[in-house]
């Protein structure tokens, strides 16, 4: 894509998220209620088949393009599976598979699944959006289609956000060999991606907001914004979520290096999850206690935020299990070659 159509998927994300997310919107979609008004918006825009290609339906945006729609959608808690679908459509159409319309999900490797002749028993908790979507793309190199909700136990994490248990019994699958054995690391891959880039853009937001209360709440006559201690604590955030913001950017931009096969952007995609993830837990720290009591109050838009950020935090890999696996791939290359390998990357700089 060019510079101009970036931006313009850049602002029309922007647009929508901000037309139809608010507070209310999010007490309605934790009750249950889809945002339909939203997914259709979403749909009709393109910003759903965002990374397919346009010969295979899609907009052909790049990853740094998802990059802007994913931090959109993590600044406005955007309650619907965007960056879930972005990331299922493209692995299908990766596949040579048309992406089945409406809301899709993932599944990494961490199921119980087995499949036998073209059909799949078992069962994974905590699936994205599950009662939501249209079909779910499981990592062993198959495409669950879901065709009912009698498949779902629904559960939901923290924010509210559905987070169900898939349980099948010799269900069909759409495709039993989408031939990629990199499948289920591509899953976990682009999810901790997709991950890193919400909470990038959940934190600024939570950030905008501490300053914004900071400089409204009155103590011992003066807005407490005037307290060295507390500004040293907004300094600190705003760092943080800068520090971010730029590992996941770096991540994305590398992915574009090779679009089709983003495993070799797996150090900077490791590194952006471990950045956002330990920056989760300052800054969320900063912002409440900036807050006060009133940050956890039902009207207030910040636990909207927060909650979302610590679930998030969690999903498609933890800062532990990145952390793991960047040690384990320094050892099988050897310590005499992590710094030649550190400098002589080449990095993308947002």
């Amino acid at each position: 894509m060019t510079s101009a159509s970036s931006q313009m998927v850049a602002d029309t994300a922007e647009k929508l998220f901000s037309e139809h997310v608010s507070v209310n919107s999010l007490r309605d979609a934790e009750a249950g209620r889809w945002a339909e008004a939203l997914w259709c918006a979403l749909e009709d825009n393109g910003l759903t088949t965002a990374l397919v290609l346009e010969s295979e339906g899609g907009i052909g945006a790049t990853w740094g393009d998802a990059f802007t729609i994913a931090l959109a959608a993590g600044r406005h808690r955007a309650p619907v599976p965007l960056p879930e679908t972005m990331t299922a459509a493209w692995l299908i159409a990766a596949s040579g598979i048309t992406p089945p319309p409406g809301p899709l999900s993932l599944i990494d490797d961490d199921h119980e699944f087995t499949f036998t002749q073209g059909f799949v028993t078992g069962k994974c908790s905590n699936v994205p959006w599950g009662r939501n979507a249209s079909a779910v793309f499981v990592a062993n190199k198959s495409l669950v289609l879901i065709s009912s909700q009698k498949q779902w136990q629904p559960d939901i994490n923290i924010a509210g956000e559905p987070r169900d248990t898939i349980v099948l019994d010799a269900f069909p699958v759409l495709s039993s060999e989408l031939g990629n054995a990199d499948r289920p690391s591509l899953v976990r891959l682009a999810g901790a991606a997709m991950r890193s880039a919400q909470m990038a853009g959940g934190m600024a937001r939570a950030v905008e907001l501490a300053i914004e209360h900071a400089g409204i709440r009155q103590q011992f006559g003066r807005p407490i914004s005037k307290f060295q201690a507390i500004q040293h604590m907004l300094a600190e955030a705003a760092a943080k979520c800068a520090m971010a913001r730029i590992a996941a950017e770096i991540a994305f931009k590398t992915m574009d290096n090779s679009p089709r096969n983003i495993a070799t952007a797996e150090f900077e995609i490791a590194t952006a999850k471990i950045v956002c993830g330990e920056a989760v837990e300052r800054v969320t720290d900063i912002v409440h206690e900036v807050h006060g009591a009133i940050g956890f109050t039902e009207e207030h838009e910040l636990h909207f935020i927060t909650r979302r950020l610590w679930s998030w935090r969690d999903e498609f890999g933890a800062e532990s299990f990145w952390a793991e696996r960047l040690g384990e791939n320094i050892l099988k290359r050897g310590a005499q070659k992590l710094w030649p390998d550190l400098t002589a990357r080449d990095i993308a700089t947002p």
